[in-house]
């Protein structure tokens, strides 16, 4: 895939930081799972999410990394393994699933700020997300190297209030924090669609950083490493806080969206409050900065492939950022950031599993019918490994989808349809190039 104008200049600390924030950015996020699944089941949930969809992805993802490292990831794996219509549409659902995904960080940076104001208008809080949206848009056309690194820093800003929080809890620990292991039933059934979605999305985007293997300075290695490295830190950013909260609250039925920095300030009073919202704060400017940089790349690979009109592809002389395909991608997800994060949630989930059962099926497909692909890596365990790999990630998608309600099932649906349709509308303007 061209790579024309783009610059190698990600190392392996900085692929580290985009690979924790396309994944993460912390416990920030997670406390609706505690109110609808009940302390106990979401701390085994946070136990054992990540051994039965984060490492498999994980792996599956570094060893397709590997054996292909292009600029684009999972959509050149996909069009290799299927075709060019399949890789269309992988990087197209891929592409609309991000104006939700990443319209979630701007809104849940509102929620967090609403510890320091508490009356914050619908208004206010737009304008907050919108000034949000475009400053870290502009450090993202300041160019891959400046955003990496800004990558890296926040990503140490958003651990550290969160490693204080853990530590002083642990010290005032007032009772075991799986106790009760589960809500009620009522509230469990009602809930699950929700909880589920908030522990898959506090767990997913492995696959999103490979978007940006054309400007990885060692592409092969770095991306594998950074996801070993990622997976038990991510774990461990989301259980330990989350226990130690869970041990000196006795609230846990009214934890939502924005509520860790309460049960610091009920731990520390107002300054570890004040200190964890703003970690908050840092960890939702990583998400963002690093979710647009990945995402990002997905359009200029479409229009690099002539799937996309060629504007799209304009790369900075400059900076070496596609950045056309950075600014269309900011004005939509500034139209999403009007609604709320619970209303984003769920769809998100949604539109992700269908790319990533496409992205499994490629993993396997190419696993099959190209033995012989050089891989400096892959996953072990010969077929059986594969098929683990492959197969549990892919059931938990399915699962998530079907518990997704109707309505986010119809939104899912209908955007999934604009893949062909845009595919379709593509190869009548230039059918030699879509064939």
């Amino acid at each position: 895939m061209s790579r024309a104008g783009l610059r190698r200049e990600l190392g392996l600390v900085s692929l580290l930081a985009i690979v924790f924030f396309n994944v993460s950015g912390g416990p920030y996020g997670i406390e609706d799972a505690v109110s609808s699944f009940g302390p106990g089941l979401t701390l085994l949930l946070l136990v054992l999410t990540p051994l039965v969809w984060s490492l498999p992805v994980s792996l599956a993802m570094a060893e397709l990394a590997g054996a292909l490292p292009e600029e684009g990831g999972y959509v050149a794996w996909v069009r290799r393994a299927f075709g060019p219509f399949w890789g269309f549409q992988v990087g197209w659902w891929s592409w609309i699933n991000s104006f939700v995904d990443v319209a979630v960080y701007p809104a849940l940076f509102a929620d967090y700020a609403k510890y320091w104001f508490p009356d914050m208008s619908g208004a206010t809080r737009w304008t907050i997300a919108l000034a949000f949206i475009w400053a870290l848009t502009a450090l993202n056309v300041a160019g891959v190297r400046v955003t990496g690194r800004s990558a890296v820093a926040l990503s140490l800003g958003a651990l550290l209030p969160v490693a204080v929080f853990t530590l002083l809890a642990a010290l005032h620990a007032e009772h075991a924090p799986w106790t009760p292991f589960a809500a009620e039933e009522g509230s469990l059934a009602a809930g699950i669609g929700l909880g589920l979605a908030v522990m898959m999305w506090n767990y997913s985007g492995w696959d999103n950083p490979s978007t940006l293997l054309g400007e990885a300075e060692a592409p092969r290695s770095d991306y594998r490493r950074a996801m070993l490295i990622a997976v038990p830190l991510i774990a461990l950013a989301y259980l330990l806080p989350v226990a130690a909260g869970l041990s000196v609250a006795s609230d846990w039925a009214e934890w939502e969206t924005g509520y860790f920095p309460q049960v610091a300030e009920a731990v520390g009073g107002w300054a570890l409050g004040s200190f964890v919202t703003a970690g908050a704060l840092l960890a939702t400017a990583g998400l963002f900065l690093s979710g647009l940089l990945a995402n990002s790349r997905l359009p200029y690979a479409l229009a690099s492939l002539g799937q996309l009109p060629a504007w799209l592809g304009s790369v900075s002389a400059r900076t070496g950022t596609p950045w056309v395909s950075v600014v269309i991608s900011s004005v939509c997800y500034s139209a999403f950031a009007v609604f709320s994060f619970k209303e984003l949630i769920v769809l998100n989930i949604w539109l992700y599993s269908i790319a990533l059962l496409l992205e499994l099926a490629a993993f396997v497909a190419l696993r099959l019918r190209e033995p012989g692909l050089p891989r400096p890596w892959r996953v072990g365990g010969g077929p059986l490994g594969m098929w683990l790999v492959a197969g549990l990630p892919a059931a938990l998608s399915l699962l998530a989808m079907a518990t997704a309600g109707w309505q986010n099932t119809v939104a899912g649906v209908i955007a999934a349809l604009t893949g062909p349709a845009v595919y379709w509308l593509a190869a009548r303007s230039a059918p030699a190039v879509s064939r």
